[in-house]
């Protein structure tokens, strides 16, 4: 499968979980899920913390179900693969009593810059087409990051080669300078 193609279907993927979260909780309107913020802003390599809460507001427990992280970029052309920014992306979630809530830390890893979905979907074990799936989206921005500082350079640029330059002449001095002979300095020690 093409990057081109990964990205299609993961857009198509979200899109249908975006549409199918909408109508399912008007029609169930038994669980949601929300996240702590939404929107994100990182540096590339940094790591970064999203919480998501999943609600029962239905009148029984809701059990079976499955929190999954995922993250596409909004760019074309660029590819990224969701297990390099998280390594722990689906939760089987215990049961959640009636009215109540359970909430789940994620820990991502900015591997890609630039513009980036991350959701968090939920959906019943059970294996029905018409299963209800609920979703909630963050919008990340991450920011590149220079590798080569050029704060520290200007010192290693001018000493380097004022270093070498003073090596050189230093060597070239030595070589240069007029040698005594070993029967000239004895001569000189009896004067």
């Amino acid at each position: 499968m093409t990057d081109r193609a990964r990205l299609r279907a993961g857009l198509v993927v979200l899109l249908v979980l975006l549409v199918t979260a909408g109508r399912a909780s008007a029609a169930a309107g038994e669980l949601t899920v929300s996240v702590d913020r939404t929107t994100v802003r990182a540096t590339l390599g940094r790591t970064f913390l999203i919480r998501s809460t999943i609600t029962n507001h239905g009148a029984a427990p809701a059990s079976g179900l499955i929190a999954h992280l995922d993250v596409l970029s909004l760019r074309r052309g660029v590819y990224v693969d969701p297990e390099d920014w998280s390594s722990r992306r689906t939760r089987y979630l215990a049961p959640i009593p009636a009215g109540s809530s359970t909430t789940s830390t994620w820990q991502l890893h900015a591997v890609n810059a630039g513009r980036l979905g991350v959701y968090v979907a939920v959906l019943p074990r059970r294996e029905t087409p018409t299963a209800p799936i609920t979703a909630s989206t963050v919008s990340v921005t991450v920011a590149g990051r220079r590798t080569l500082s050029s704060g520290g350079i200007l010192p290693l640029a001018l000493g380097i080669p004022a270093a070498l330059g003073l090596l050189a002449l230093s060597s070239r001095l030595v070589r240069c300078r007029p040698r005594r002979s070993a029967s000239s300095s004895r001569k000189g020690a009896r004067s």
